[in-house]
């Protein structure tokens, strides 16, 4: 006991050693117990993946191929790690037949998949910019007709990773978001996703998920890491430190856009078998005995084009992506035209909340509805374009929606909450 008693009076006389001490010891119980949690999180998910290695496969079918795009460099290089920690054994226990094809530089996604063989999947384990990358390579091929059919899968790991919002249910906990889209991808359930095919002057066009944005918080947006040594305020000083470049700050562009095209019915796609040889030939004898009539060509109905000269302060273009209505009547993308006439106290201010959510249209903003634009600028424009966070040099581009171009694998609550939405 007089033990006891001395070692309680040494730590009072020793107080402050004993407060960082007990700090240090609840720190570290903390992280202990959350590496245990991810620990279970992962064993849990892997026990899942197994079921699906388990299963039997017929001799008549073959393994199916999962061609993965994993970018190193995302989320400051910890991706690889990432990858290979959460996803990569959930992967290899459910019985396909992996590769991995991981980037060294900017753009070889681009280059890698317009030599890349037949797969039954594909699956992107990265940010926006990697998303970006594959999907324009994949969109650049001379088959993409038949490639754009292949399901998607996409692995949040990067910084900023727009569509996975989308996709998969929020979650705090980065190692159960890992699994659970990699589970998801074993489990099959898909949307459609719209696609926009920006085309330049010369170049050829870039495909992008999200979206495209020009103007004073993009610019300013870019810049914030350069701030970090001011912490939380790193933000707002990017903002404030960008109005004194000149105010108001306007961007100047000409607009012409097409408006919404109405969505046909989507149709299951069927497989017919060929018919018995009797019934070709009594065809090709109806055919040659009662040729059928030339059809009319039906009036071509021309194009109604509207054109509107743009003055604001932030001009973007984006999908439906990030809220998807599956059973919509109507193909358009959003163009959101935010004045110039704010105050510089407001622009701050927003500042931070287009950092949360840079597509974020706010009040007293035109907002457009379009199947396909032109954007022109004036020569001495000088700046950048941000194509799904990915910068690009401005010059005139024209915008066109392909809606419903590509099947990603998406978890099926999230689906499920799409359907009951829309009904």
């Amino acid at each position: 006991m007089a033990k006891v008693i001395k070692m309680f009076q040494t730590l009072r006389n020793h107080w402050k050693k004993t407060t960082v001490g007990i700090g240090l010891l609840t720190w570290g119980g903390n992280w202990l117990y959350g590496k245990h949690c991810d620990n279970l999180l992962r064993r849990a998910a892997c026990q899942e993946a197994q079921v699906f290695g388990d299963q039997i496969i017929l001799p008549n079918e073959q393994i199916k191929k999962a061609t993965v795009f994993l970018n190193p460099a995302a989320c400051k290089g910890k991706a690889r790690s990432l990858f290979e920690k959460n996803a990569a054994p959930i992967l290899h226990l459910s019985g396909l037949d992996v590769t991995v094809v991981k980037t060294d530089y900017e753009g070889q996604a681009k280059k890698l998949l317009e030599i890349m063989e037949n797969t039954d999947l594909i699956i992107i384990a990265g940010g926006d910019g990697t998303m970006q990358e594959v999907i324009t390579g994949l969109l650049r091929r001379a088959d993409e007709a038949a490639f754009s059919k292949i399901p998607i899968g996409f692995i949040p790991l990067g910084k900023t990773s727009t569509l996975s919002n989308t996709l998969y249910p929020e979650c705090t906990n980065q190692v159960q978001h890992i699994t659970d889209a990699t589970l998801s991808i074993l489990k099959g359930e898909t949307i459609p996703v719209d696609v926009l095919q920006i085309k330049g002057n010369k170049d050829q066009p870039v495909f992008a998920v999200t979206g495209l944005r020009w103007g004073a918080y993009r610019d300013a947006g870019a810049k914030v890491s350069k701030y970090w040594c001011l912490g939380p305020l790193k933000t707002k000083a990017a903002h404030f430190f960008n109005t004194l470049k000149g105010w108001p700050q306007k961007h100047l562009a000409s607009l012409t856009y097409l408006g919404p095209i109405p969505r046909p019915p989507e149709e299951p796609e069927q497989a017919t078998g060929r018919p018995p040889l009797y019934i070709r030939i009594y065809k090709r004898l109806a055919q040659y005995w009662a040729p059928t009539p030339k059809e009319i060509p039906k009036e071509v109905i021309p194009e109604i084009w509207q054109e509107t000269q743009l003055s604001a302060i932030e001009f973007a273009i984006t999908t439906q992506n990030r809220h998807l209505d599956l059973k919509r009547t109507e193909d358009f993308m959003n163009i959101c035209i935010e004045p110039d006439t704010i105050s510089k106290g407001e622009y701050i201010k927003r500042g931070s909340q287009k950092m949360q959510d840079p597509h974020l249209c706010p009040e007293g903003s035109q907002c457009l509805q379009a199947s396909r634009c032109i954007l022109q600028f004036p020569e001495d424009t000088e700046g950048f374009l941000a194509i799904d966070s990915e910068e690009y040099e401005v010059m005139p581009v024209e915008v066109r929606l392909l809606p419903r171009k590509l099947r990603f694998f998406c978890d099926s609550r999230k689906k499920e909450q799409m359907l009951q939405s829309a009904s």
